[in-house]
């Protein structure tokens, strides 16, 4: 490959979505969950007093769901699917018995504030679970395997955050990262495609240059990405230079 001093790369990128990965600040997000934790939980103790009247006032159904906001499982159920958060009836059900869905009673019967089930559809809008996160980046990654996947959030290059029991995935990162993984090349990738237009080097040969500054490039989660633009002008040169 010809010395990587007489090239200049003119291309220049300007990313949202590296912005966007960038941006995510898990500290942030963590303060503002536990702000709205404490605000839910407000919400539920002052419903549970609500609840007490409205069952000594033998209140009906529609007129706890209609009026106060207060819908039985079912109900919850049916809302959030029609809200776009589609989880087994079973699987709701158990996240009730265990206490990470808050209720009120009213007699015997659950009932689940409207503020809960809006913190749900919140929390899916902003978030994906680790399950749902690997399936819509591997779309653009066909290659990564869900083990590997996991290995990355727990070494922190895919940012994650724990609420409660369960651990989430801010969307900005998965779509940040599925837009990396279709428009840039890993170093790997970028070295076979010098290879593919007749140009050999060596990683290590090629990491230097990347050090220098030579190939413009970003780092997200620890690893280098060259956007395809970058590539294109790189390897036309290369070959221009050889012949």
């Amino acid at each position: 490959m010809p010395r990587g001093k007489k090239i200049i790369i003119e291309t220049e990128v300007n990313d949202d979505f590296v912005d966007r990965f960038r941006s995510i600040n898990l500290d942030d997000i963590k303060k503002d969950r536990e702000s709205t934790e404490d605000s839910l939980s407000s919400s539920v103790a002052s419903v549970f007093k609500v609840a007490q009247n409205l069952y000594r006032q033998k209140a009906s159904e529609d007129e706890l769901e209609g009026k106060h906001k207060l819908f039985s499982v079912r109900s919850a159920y049916d809302f959030l699917k029609d809200n776009g958060v589609f989880i087994s009836f079973r699987a709701f059900g158990g996240r009730i018995e265990r206490g990470t869905i808050p209720f009120v009673k009213v007699g015997r019967k659950r009932y689940i504030p409207i503020s809960v089930l809006e913190d749900i559809t919140k929390t899916k809008s902003d978030f994906y679970t680790v399950k749902e996160a690997f399936e819509e980046y591997k779309k653009a990654n066909q290659k990564i395997n869900f083990r590997a996947f996991i290995g990355r959030i727990e070494k922190g290059s895919i940012p994650s955050v724990k609420f409660g029991t369960r651990r989430l995935v801010p969307r900005d990162a998965v779509e940040s990262l599925t837009h990396i993984s279709s428009n840039y090349y890993t170093v790997s990738q970028a070295i076979k495609e010098l290879y593919k237009g007749g140009i050999r080097i060596k990683r290590n040969a090629f990491e230097r240059r990347l050090d220098r500054g030579r190939i413009p490039h970003v780092k997200i989660g620890g690893r280098r990405f060259i956007h395809e633009d970058v590539m294109k002008e790189l390897v036309d040169k290369e070959v221009a230079l050889k012949k």
